[in-house]
């Protein structure tokens, strides 16, 4: 039924399955591995499945311009795709897939190189310089952070700056903008910063380490 559906419905065709090398997981009865001895005797049937889709992102980026098609940045491979039978309080037998998740460099260089300008203290607004590469897809919601530099996650900034709204200077090899001496830790340290780009949904420039 799962594979004649694929053949008709647009949205399941690019979805792949792994080989069924497992018992059909349904219908049991409760607590035990016996196929259903209801009165309906229901046949036995790979009801539960796991399906998956690898979205081409090189595709998507070139329909809207961004970049060349290329191929695709992520592999998945499937290790295994198995069912528990020793699971017995439903009518169905869990079934569970491993993968193995294969992630290449969006790019060897950075899109953006970006440094700090001047003294960094909580006593005055301070500045950062950054350019980016030609083809880089800008948007106004990118935005500028400032991380401690054991940062683990792009939610861990101390503040951040949007490379539109808070801009003061651009030139054709660069652009300012400027973060709020109220927002600088007063406690300082050492702190990197990093810009963000709304449009690849990553971190795509880190500035050297330096002291605030």
């Amino acid at each position: 039924q799962l594979n004649m559906a694929k053949k008709k419905e647009e949205f399941l065709k690019e979805f792949k399955e792994g080989p069924l090398h497992f018992k059909p997981t349904y219908k049991f009865d409760l607590f035990s591995e016996v196929y259903d001895t209801s009165e309906k005797k229901r046949k036995p049937a790979w009801t539960d499945r796991i399906l998956w889709k690898l979205k081409n992102l090189s595709k998507v980026a070139s329909k809207e311009g961004e970049f060349p098609e290329e191929e695709n940045q992520i592999s998945v491979t499937l290790n295994n795709y198995i069912s528990h039978m020793s699971y017995g309080i439903s009518d169905h037998k869990p079934v569970t897939g491993t993968f193995k998740l294969e992630m290449k460099p969006l790019v060897s260089e950075p899109l953006v190189v970006l440094s700090p300008e001047g003294e960094w203290c909580a006593e005055h607004d301070v500045l950062i310089r950054y350019s980016a590469v030609p083809e880089f897809p800008s948007s106004a919601w990118d935005w500028i952070g400032l991380f401690q530099v054991n940062f683990r996650h792009v939610k861990d900034y101390v503040t951040y700056a949007w490379v539109q709204d808070d801009e003061i200077s651009s030139c054709s090899d660069s652009k300012e903008v400027y973060m709020s001496a109220s927002e600088i830790p007063k406690m300082g340290g050492e702190f990197l910063l990093c810009y963000y780009s709304n449009n690849l949904h990553s971190i795509v420039g880190i500035s050297e380490p330096f002291q605030v």
